[in-house]
């Protein structure tokens, strides 16, 4: 999929995995005076009626995945609902199902299952003309869902104590999100040094580090704002002062002056192209 560089009039939804439904635990849930059950998953549709697809790809157990998610999406209400596992060559009907949804879920997983089978087919650009074309169309990911949808992904990184030279593998992704790069679980299983080396590698991109249960939900595919009971960390390279990223040998520690960090919380807004920080009324 080739770099968007037309403004979406859909919206995207990228959530850190572990959102409030049946069989997770949210740590935070009676701490947060601002937790609001299912909150993330009633972005969805506005419509209970709507048609969302749910794509399982990422999972290794879709059955499993079919079964949380019917029960999560019974409870908020929603009446219109399937699910697509894409392996191999997609059929005709599932590619018309998804020209008639209103909104298309990538469970968890592994994102590179999602990338292997659907970056460059029809899906995506089923998936893509819809999200630039309709202002009703929601594309939403959870875990390796969301951090497939930029153009690049972090396929593989070790989570260690330092940032070393080659322990990270970037790839691309399915291109729905310029210029970001995107990591789930983010504070639960410590992965600020992995998103940084990402983006110190990449300047140009923004880092989206999204906690359990806490999402973006981005609008014009770049007005983003936090919704969940956690918190987003968002790092910067743009303005990298001292680093040897760039020359630092295998096995040896990266480092860098001048990495901005926001703090990002739910009604949080941040415009992901100028940076600028909008904090709730």
């Amino acid at each position: 999929m080739k770099e968007n560089k037309t403004t979406p009039k859909g919206k995207l939804l990228i959530v850190g995995g572990k959102e409030d439904r049946d069989g997770t635990k949210v740590e935070i849930k009676y701490k947060n005076e601002n937790f609001s059950p299912h909150e993330i998953l009633k972005l969805l549709t506005k419509n209970a009626e709507d048609r969302i697809e749910v794509i399982t790809t990422a999972s290794s157990e879709p059955e499993s995945m079919r079964d949380t998610y019917t029960k999560i999406f019974q409870e908020i209400g929603y009446t219109n609902f399937g699910f697509i596992h894409f392996t191999d060559k997609a059929a005709d009907d599932d590619l018309q199902r998804l020209k008639n949804s209103k909104a298309v879920f990538f469970t968890g997983g592994d994102q590179n299952r999602i990338s292997s089978e659907i970056k460059d087919t029809v899906i995506t650009d089923i998936l893509m003309e819809k999200y630039l074309s309709e202002d009703d169309f929601v594309i939403a990911g959870t875990s390796a869902g969301a951090m497939c949808m930029p153009e690049i992904i972090i396929c593989e990184a070790e989570e260690g104590e330092a940032i070393l030279e080659n322990d990270i593998k970037l790839a691309p992704g399915l291109g729905v999100l310029s210029r970001c790069i995107v990591d789930t679980h983010f504070v639960h299983r410590g992965r600020f040094g992995r998103l940084a080396h990402a983006v110190m590698i990449h300047r140009e991109c923004f880092g989206i580090g999204l906690g359990e249960d806490t999402a973006l939900l981005i609008k014009e595919g770049k007005r983003a704002i936090c919704k969940g009971s956690g918190m987003v960390i968002g790092i910067g390279a743009r303005n990298l002062g001292k680093t040897n990223v760039d020359t630092v040998t295998e096995g040896h520690p990266v480092y860098g002056e001048n990495i901005t960090v926001h703090i990002i919380t739910d009604g949080c807004s941040i415009d992901l192209e100028s940076g600028k920080f909008t904090v709730p009324k």
